[in-house]
């Protein structure tokens, strides 16, 4: 009996490869602080100063609520056109093999390397009234460069990896013989995406939403081209700070940066604890 205690002793100290939990913890808590608590806590000490009058004159203004509306709106428009396509893309690239599929799934991570004063350039090129889309969807009624709907585009071509990654995983690991068992029980396809294939997503949709809108309402560069900052009303909440920045108003662009945290900050942790309740309740696959 002593021997195999010592014995079990000895493999749990030999399976220890990393250092002790003690110690990660440390590390891990330190690291944390000096990348993303102790930067946020500058910024909520530095906006501290100004009085309470001039913290709601600005963060309250007329321009401030219009680039909010549009920061928090156009970020979440584009973060849901992007759980529709984006899934539908990842489908095709891990259910169907075709010419030039590995090109397709590489060019999808493309706007992570691009530069976004590339991204905004190349959209506006694109959408402008003399550009190859814009011509023809001018004339049709549907302006998109120097429009909110620019800004949506925008955030949309910048947005779309973080879905894709997110679903195509678990697209691979789900088996295409369950959709197969599934079909040949009778269930049609709306049935078998609905009940078979949509419970076993909904985690990687709600995690790709929360990642495609958190990007989108910090996006700057790719942004500010295609918008044309109009005050008002295509003028996004960033492009507001850099414009108190650039007028060395540093405590009016602290005040933003600091409601944007704030309410950043309380939509991803409502959709992480729903995207939480929602998995507990989703039995496991298979019952």
């Amino acid at each position: 009996m002593v021997r195999s205690a010592a014995t079990a002793t000895a493999g749990r100290r030999r399976r220890r490869i990393l250092p002790g939990f003690r110690m990660s913890l440390g590390f891990a808590l330190l690291y944390f602080c000096l990348v993303v608590l102790i930067p946020l806590a500058g910024l909520v000490v530095q906006a501290s100063g100004m009085s309470g009058a001039r913290f709601l004159a600005v963060t309250t203004s007329s321009r401030a609520w219009a680039s909010y509306r549009l920061s928090f709106g156009a970020a979440a428009a584009g973060a849901a056109v992007n759980v529709v396509f984006g899934t539908i893309l990842a489908w095709v690239l891990v259910r169907y093999r075709f010419p030039l599929r590995k090109l397709i799934d590489a060019l999808v991570d493309l706007p992570f390397a691009l530069p976004t004063a590339v991204a905004g350039i190349t959209l506006t090129t694109l959408y402008s009234s003399q550009g190859w889309l814009g011509r023809w969807l001018e004339p049709l009624g549907i302006p998109v460069a120097f429009t909110p709907l620019g800004v949506v585009v925008a955030l949309i071509f910048i947005g779309l990896p973080f879905v894709v990654r997110t679903v195509q995983p678990v697209l691979e690991d789900l088996d295409a013989e369950i959709e197969e068992a599934a079909a040949s029980l009778g269930a049609r396809r709306w049935q078998t995406f609905r009940r078979v294939l949509f419970p076993e997503l909904r985690p990687a949709l709600a995690t790709g939403f929360t990642l495609a809108f958190a990007r989108g309402l910090g996006e700057y560069g790719s942004v500010v081209f295609i918008a044309g900052n109009i005050q008002r009303r295509t003028e996004i909440t960033p492009l507001l700070i850099v414009d108190h920045l650039e007028q060395f108003d540093y405590a009016g662009a602290t005040a933003l940066a600091v409601v944007m945290l704030g309410v950043s900050f309380v939509l991803l942790l409502a959709i992480n604890v729903l995207q939480h309740r929602a998995e507990r309740r989703r039995p496991a696959f298979g019952d």
